[in-house]
């Protein structure tokens, strides 16, 4: 039996007709390939341990003592992270939150951002089920959630048709539907967007996403921002960085001072041309008769942390890794090299973001110089630093138009002309000030999402 009756709210979903044929056969589909599925996982934990943990979980056996806990579904870390303010505020507001995710880093994180309320048994982290209706059933008998909220994009088509089933309300936070997406989606017969119409309720970050999300018939879309804006940064991040800008004598808080750039969340493709722009921007630095420049440079992946490594040490650079500077709490090793003497730091961590970016005078966003659509650039606009991305960035569509718009965020074609941009932001003063001075008047214009999001869903969840 359903644990909800929304059956006078909404309509059924999935409708019969095509799309519940083709849901169909695409978790019989899932059946068939489940042993490569689960070979897959087995092979990813060998450099993950994590995915060989807690397997009960991706059958749907999640034991739990929340009463009627909200479930909020973040499959990655960066969803993770991007949807902690509003976990916090469903918290406050005393609704018990059972997450999922479906990464190691996207556990690891809700365990650390989480810990004090996990602790106190007001929250809880599991895998998502498999794509398979019998372990999804499974998982909300045993969790019978009071609604599902999923975050930026969901669109696993057996996981929505048996919430709705199943009579659990569901919405989605933090929403986008990117441009790329919308344009394909009905090259492939419309069935991801047919999928869409699952939600209920769709809190999305613009109106530009407001206006895909009807198109392909969402009932209620509120535009209600981007939370990620309200997520505060770490003091004890920033306080490591501004000891070390002292220490090191970094441009960053010592006039004269190493000129610093960072090169965040960088993808395979990408390094190459990373590394052409960081020698170009020396040389122009060199003929400015400015101090060499300090890279930083942190890898999306931890996979590659040891790759990208040898790939700069090979390219003539003296590198040092965060991990063999630094200890956990940011503090120097006991063989810690000298600084003046290195060319790049390696940020080879996870969790510490705000740490690289508040070294850094200057902010290159990755997954922009390839076609992946750019990653988050509101943690670097959060700390008032000129953010610059390549020509990709339909993943980050909000609020990326917005910000090129406003003129604080620059958008580069290729290598030549980004490092053209990074000599131009660290040589002239009064350019890197204005860029400072509009990226802290962007993010405080967009600030305030998580007091949308819950002005829409404290009714909503009271009714479900």
């Amino acid at each position: 039996m359903p644990l909800h009756d929304s059956s006078k709210t909404a309509p059924p979903f999935p409708p019969r007709g095509k799309l519940a044929l083709l849901i169909a056969l695409y978790e019989l589909l899932w059946h068939l390939l489940l042993p490569l599925v689960l070979l897959f996982l087995w092979r990813r934990g060998k450099r993950e341990p994590l995915y060989r943990q807690f397997w009960g979980e991706r059958w749907g056996h999640t034991r739990t003592a929340l009463q009627r806990p909200l479930w909020v579904h973040s499959a990655s870390m960066g969803e993770m992270r991007g949807a902690a303010p509003l976990v916090r505020a469903l918290l406050a507001a005393g609704y018990p939150v059972l997450l999922t995710t479906l990464t190691p880093a996207g556990r690891s994180a809700a365990q650390s951002l989480f810990a004090a309320d996990m602790a106190a048994g007001r929250a809880q982290v599991a895998y998502v089920p498999f794509e398979l209706g019998w372990a999804v059933r499974r998982f909300i008998r045993q969790v019978r959630p009071r609604a599902a909220l999923m975050t930026e994009i969901d669109t696993w088509p057996v996981l929505l048709a048996t919430i709705r089933r199943q009579g659990v309300p569901l919405g989605m936070a933090n929403a986008q539907y990117p441009k790329k997406s919308f344009e394909r989606d009905p090259r492939w017969g419309g069935f991801r967007a047919g999928l869409f119409q699952a939600y209920q309720l769709v809190l999305c970050k613009s109106e530009t996403h407001a206006q895909r999300f009807r198109a392909v018939g969402c009932p209620r879309v509120v535009v209600a921002g981007e939370t990620r804006f309200d997520l505060p940064a770490s003091p004890q991040q920033l306080a490591a960085a501004q000891q070390w800008v002292q220490h090191w004598q970094l441009a960053t808080a010592v006039p004269g001072g190493r000129p610093v750039l960072c090169f965040a969340s960088a993808i395979v493709g990408e390094d190459e041309q990373f590394l052409q722009a960081f020698a170009q921007v020396k040389t122009g630095l060199q003929q400015a008769g400015m101090p060499e420049p300090l890279l930083v440079y942190v890898p999306r992946s931890p996979q590659r942390f040891e790759t990208v490594a040898q790939m700069f040490e090979a390219a003539g650079l003296r590198v040092a890794r965060r991990s063999r500077v630094l200890d956990a709490a940011l503090q120097p090793v006991a063989d810690a090299p000298d600084m003046q003497h290195i060319d790049l730091l390696l940020g080879d961590s996870l969790g510490e973001m705000y740490f690289y970016l508040a070294l850094s005078q200057v902010v290159v966003v990755g997954g922009s110089f390839v076609d992946s659509g750019a990653h988050n650039v509101i943690e670097p606009l959060a700390l008032k630093k000129p953010v610059l991305v390549g020509p990709s960035i339909w993943g980050i569509e909000y609020p990326g138009v917005e910000a090129l718009a406003a003129g604080v965020l620059q958008q580069h074609a290729d290598a030549a002309s980004l490092s053209a941009a990074l000599v131009q932001l660290l040589t002239e003063p009064a350019a890197y000030a204005a860029a400072m001075a509009g990226a802290e008047a962007f993010f405080n214009e967009h600030g305030g999402a998580t007091a949308k999001h819950m002005a829409v869903l404290g009714p909503w969840l009271e009714s479900a």
